[in-house]
């Protein structure tokens, strides 16, 4: 596993990536405008004026948001930091001491069905486990080997297949505003969990059927109360 230390490194790079992704497009819109500025004739300018939305904003918004770099996408600003008020808010179903369905380890590949708890909250699980970080829709995570994150103390932030690409670039935001995403997974669910969005720490779940701009605080606040309480917590 690594380090903490390798683990800001990682995040450090990251981030560099993302702030040079970000002068990057701020360059080419600079002189995109240079470009207009020089442009002389109304009927031009119109013309200029409509390929300059098409290409800089574009015409689709998922794409766009697709294209962005983890972090970058706008989301609302803590308003509730206590948990139940905002999961309450949210119209999420906030579960905090879920019974305990065991922790050992098995080689095997695992499955929602081996659970009682959908998402998955404890159980036996892969002795194996998963590095803290961002992964890609379709890319789901072995389930044996998400829940052994969950004693290690991590919050597991999950979506549903289908999720839209604008929603996916905004928990990925949120996922690096929440300290860098320490001890934090972010993934497209795999177990047909009925929720549009969840949360999952050991023992404890945060449901939400429908994606709001409330559900941020209410993952803000889940992962507050519950990151790092795992029975065995790994740095």
């Amino acid at each position: 596993m690594s380090s903490r230390q390798e683990e800001k490194e990682r995040r450090k790079r990251e981030r560099q990536e993302r702030e040079a992704a970000e002068k990057a497009k701020a360059a080419s819109r600079k002189r995109t405008q240079m470009v207009l500025g020089g442009l002389l004739g109304a009927g031009a300018l119109v013309a200029v004026i409509v390929v300059l939305v098409v290409v800089v904003f574009g015409g689709d918004d998922a794409n766009d948001e697709q294209n962005l770099p983890a972090g970058a996408a706008a989301i609302p600003a803590q308003k509730e930091a206590d948990v139940k008020k905002a999961a309450e808010l949210a119209g999420c179903t906030y579960e905090p001491k879920l019974a305990n369905e065991g922790s050992g380890h098995e080689e095997k590949e695992f499955k929602a069905a081996d659970y009682k708890q959908n998402p998955p909250t404890s159980g036996n699980h892969f002795p194996e486990w998963y590095e803290d970080g961002i992964y890609a829709a379709g890319d789901t995570p072995e389930l044996g080997k998400l829940v052994h994150t969950l004693e290690h103390g991590r919050i597991d932030i999950q979506y549903k297949p289908g999720t839209p690409a604008t929603t996916v670039a905004q928990l990925e935001t949120l996922y690096e505003e929440m300290d860098g995403g320490h001890h934090l997974l972010l993934f497209e669910n795999g177990t047909g969990m009925t929720y549009a969005v969840a949360a999952t720490a050991w023992d404890a779940s945060l449901g939400c059927p429908t994606m709001k701009p409330e559900v941020f605080d209410a993952i803000r606040a889940f992962r507050t109360e519950h990151i790092d309480k795992g029975p065995e917590v790994v740095p």
